[in-house]
């Protein structure tokens, strides 16, 4: 419950920044409509290719290479927004002032980094597939390469929130930012982020109960037209078409949350660690180490 409310209190804190400057929650609104588009136009060449090839050998091969490059885009698209929140965040923290176009200049930057981190977890997904999918296709002999599947996802996610900061704060690549979270990991500097500050319970939580009212409003909106209009064909179609755009803005306010909620928490994991390091370096205990304002009004430091 600790972590739960500690949870809580860094996403008010880190929403408390944003208000502030709106700069830092518009690349999360830019990936949602970005990846929206992504996912549209991805789509039409592979259901074109599984209309033309069906369930052949080739078919499946280019319906697979197709679901790859779709993967790997929709991971540029979200590593790009998200790469420019975590510069955001820092020039918030540190100068007082999350500069657009410094963010968009940092992206240009490291665009190169940012493809090889997108093709990385695009491997990763595609591993974490085949391994669910033989799962599911074995049963219960399937089992262990099910466990090893979700933990490969797990450790690959938290390795991406944190390797995002080192690339754009640090300026480095994806090979040197995996040695530099490795070493700060190392040191257990990291331990903070699993045990007392439940940022993504939280935020599961907050979107699980955004989903639910989304669809309860949706429902009795686009039931009640229906019912009002008396059943007719019209009013079914206005009616399910309205219930969907409610029941999306909800999805949609959610994802928002999340995604600048969890960014903002690993940027600032990050940062925290920094200092850590150097008060390791000089001699000193962890504890000195000043944390982002958003993690020390949190941990009290």
């Amino acid at each position: 419950m600790q972590a739960l409310s500690r949870g809580w209190s860094f996403l008010q804190q880190a929403w408390q920044m944003a208000f502030k400057d709106k700069d830092l929650i518009k690349p999360s609104i830019y990936a949602l409509v970005a990846g929206f588009f992504v996912s549209i136009i991805g789509l039409i060449p592979i259901v074109g290719a599984a209309f033309v090839f069906g369930e052949s050998q080739i078919g499946n091969i280019i319906m697979f290479a197709l679901g790859a490059i779709m993967i790997f885009v929709h991971y540029i698209v979200s590593y790009i927004f998200s790469a420019m929140t975590v510069y955001l965040i820092y020039g918030y923290l540190s100068e007082g002032d999350g500069r657009m176009d410094k963010a968009w200049a940092v992206v240009r930057r490291d665009v190169w980094d940012i493809a090889s981190l997108a093709a990385a977890s695009t491997v990763v997904n595609i591993i974490v597939g085949q391994l669910r999918g033989a799962r599911n296709r074995r049963g219960g002999a399937g089992l262990i390469g099910g466990a090893l599947a979700g933990l490969i996802d797990t450790v690959w996610t938290e390795a991406a929130f944190l390797l995002l900061p080192a690339m754009v704060i640090e300026d480095i690549n994806l090979s040197n930012a995996l040695k530099r979270v490795g070493q700060i990991t190392k040191n257990n500097l990291l331990l903070i982020g699993v045990s007392t500050v439940g940022v993504r319970w939280i935020t599961g939580l907050i979107g699980t109960v955004l989903g639910l009212i989304g669809l309860v409003i949706a429902l009795a909106v686009g039931g009640g037209l229906i019912a009002v209009a008396g059943g007719s064909t019209v009013s079914y179609v206005i009616g399910i078409a309205l219930g969907f755009f409610i029941f999306f803005t909800f999805v949609m306010v959610a994802s928002i949350i999340g995604s600048y909620t969890g960014t903002a928490y690993h940027t600032c994991l990050y940062l925290w660690a920094r200092e850590a390091e150097k008060a390791q370096a000089a001699g000193k205990p962890i504890s000195v180490a000043v944390a982002p304002a958003p993690l020390a009004a949190v941990l009290g430091s």
